[in-house]
């Protein structure tokens, strides 16, 4: 470590949980799918998933994802194509990531609340050639299926992996009294089922993957408002994995010797706190994952928990708030309960306290990115009250706090939080002029986010560099709404600030001026309903005469922002 550059002298170490090692060593495997396989043979007895009353057990992972990466295979799927994901968390997101990586492919992972504006962009930059889609978010794929690479098509159903009749059941329910499923035509597209039995009579072909291939593209908003895929390579990813299985040991070790653990997947899958600090990592332990495919739906989710024994919980600020608020997840048992971690957006204290308070476990709050796998900083786990810090660099991490100029600052100052480490990305997919922006010469990964690092080695945010919006964990970017809003014929000029949600955190606030001014607040939240996924939409319109500019004409969200905290 700190061979290039500047050396950082990593002083927080000695602050450690006994037994957290300082260094991982992610040389243990030459790819992800060396590090998946193993798992699958050694737990193969034991259930990997569990979805809505259906276990899926680590040999039925290992058979189905084989097939699906055979059938990939067969496609023409293998290293260097990109393969997008496009599900909440049911049972088939699981078999589809690990038959896309032991196919040799690249994981593009969508979000399926995106608008067609959305999902055409990701499915341009990344090239992805194929799309695992659930048959309720076709519709939108249908809308852009002219204008994007995407020919290989496979539409789930929810109920597809739910067992026969169970699955029909749910299938009936989810079509018909519910209505989630918009018409949608998709030519040559193919069934799940299809696939699958295809696959099953094929054989995988090994693939020689190494640290640099890559594993995922995982998409993130940018500065420039336009999403950019953060690569990261097999050898992040493992990174990530050792780093995040050492620093969970003091927490894990009180799991009595043998016993599986259990871990809740509410967070979607998508996102790459649950994608490599749950789904992944859980895999690697042995775990049993609880798989929720809509956790707004809170008594579902609660009904669902009762029957598990619970041992790790992680989650973002606003679920274990709302979480909190029923009265039925206050009568379920915590005893099992070992971890609960908070990452995605800040842990609130007052959450924090009731949660300890009713569960007996505190809330480990972390931080990390899309662009370093995510993990990179973390509160240790056998921590016993809220800290109101994201904690210490993880094994083989340095954190540096940086000047403008890129200077490192001593103990103490304020500045940009920049993170040097393995899990650190290769860079941004096609984009090396936004890489240069983001990476110093000496290998830190500039985060954006403005903190200071005390002597003991615990990093606090103070506030954000960049004008980012975070709504619920979920990166907004202003240039991004306000490039949509100004597109509206109705409007002259218009901006977008994150203003306090007791809810989600942060709230998008839009400033508009009109060029029509017959424009009402009802046409614009129509508009922005079809342009932008529900946590990217503003939640408070307000119409200006004019916005606040500077002397060469750019507006000054600051002032916007300070103008809110002084009202």
């Amino acid at each position: 470590m700190g061979t290039m550059g500047e050396v950082v002298d990593r002083f927080w170490l000695k602050n450690y949980p006994p037994n957290v090692p300082p260094e991982i060593d992610d040389r243990l495997y030459r790819s992800l799918v060396q590090l998946l396989e193993e798992a699958f043979r050694q737990y193969a007895q034991r259930v990997a998933y569990s979805c809505m009353g259906t276990d899926m057990t680590y040999r039925e992972l290992d058979e189905k994802s084989a097939a699906i990466g055979a059938w990939l295979q067969s496609r023409g799927f293998g290293k260097g194509k990109r393969v997008a994901i496009m599900m909440p968390n049911v049972l088939q997101y699981p078999v589809v990531l690990a038959g896309v990586l032991r196919a040799g492919a690249t994981v593009v992972n969508v979000n399926p609340l995106y608008t067609p504006r959305e999902l055409e962009h990701q499915l341009k930059d990344s090239g992805a050639e194929a799309i695992f889609i659930l048959e309720n978010f076709a519709a939108t794929l249908q809308q852009v299926l002219e204008r994007v690479p995407t020919r290989t098509i496979v539409v789930c159903s929810v109920g597809e992996e739910l067992g026969f009749w169970k699955g029909r059941l749910v299938d009936f329910a989810v079509r018909n009294l519910k209505k989630a499923v918009p018409a949608y035509e998709l030519p040559g597209g193919l069934r799940y089922a299809q696939a699958l039995a295809e696959g099953e009579r094929l054989t995988l072909r090994p693939v020689e993957l190494n640290h640099d291939d890559i594993a995922f593209l995982q998409y993130t908003g940018g500065t420039t408002g336009v999403a950019k895929g953060a690569i990261l390579t097999h050898r992040n990813i493992i990174a990530n994995l050792l780093q995040s299985e050492a620093w969970n040991q003091p927490a894990l070790a009180k799991v009595p010797a043998g016993e599986q653990t259990t871990a809740v997947v509410a967070l979607p899958l998508y996102h790459i706190f649950a994608l490599t600090a749950v789904a992944l990592l859980g895999m690697r332990l042995g775990s049993k994952m609880v798989l929720i495919p809509n956790p707004r739906d809170i008594p579902a989710m609660v009904k669902e928990l009762k029957r598990h024994r619970i041992t790790t919980f992680p989650a973002v600020n606003t679920l274990f708030n709302a979480l909190l608020n029923n009265d039925e997840f206050r009568t379920l048992d915590f005893s099992h309960l070992k971890l609960s971690v908070g990452g995605g957006m800040a842990v609130q204290e007052a959450v924090a306290k009731k949660w300890l308070q009713l569960t007996g476990c505190p809330i480990c709050e972390g931080y990390g990115l899309s662009e370093t796998s995510p993990s990179a900083i973390c509160n240790p786990t056998d921590t016993d009250r809220y800290s109101g810090t994201i904690g210490l660099p993880l094994p083989s991490t340095e954190v540096a706090i940086l000047d403008d100029a890129g200077n490192h600052l001593p103990v103490g100052s304020v500045g940009e939080i920049a993170i040097r480490g393995p899990q650190v990305m290769a860079g941004y997919w096609n984009r090396p002029e936004e890489t240069a922006k983001v990476m110093t010469a000496d290998g830190f990964f500039r985060t954006g986010d403005i903190g200071v690092m005390d002597e003991r080695g615990y990093v606090k945010i103070v506030d954000r560099k960049k004008d980012m919006i975070l709504v619920s964990g979920f990166n907004v970017y202003p240039n991004e709404i306000e490039g949509v809003v100004a597109l509206h014929p109705g409007v002259l000029e218009c901006a977008a600030i994150g203003v306090p949600d007791e809810h989600s955190g942060e709230a998008v606030k839009l400033f508009v001026v009109r060029k029509d001014p017959s424009l009402t607040e009802r046409d614009l939240m129509d508009y922005c309903r079809q342009q932008l996924t529900g946590y990217k939409r503003p939640k408070y319109i307000e119409f200006r005469t004019d916005l606040p500019k500077s002397n060469v004409g750019k507006i000054l969200r600051r002032e916007l922002r300070e103008q809110k905290r002084a009202a």
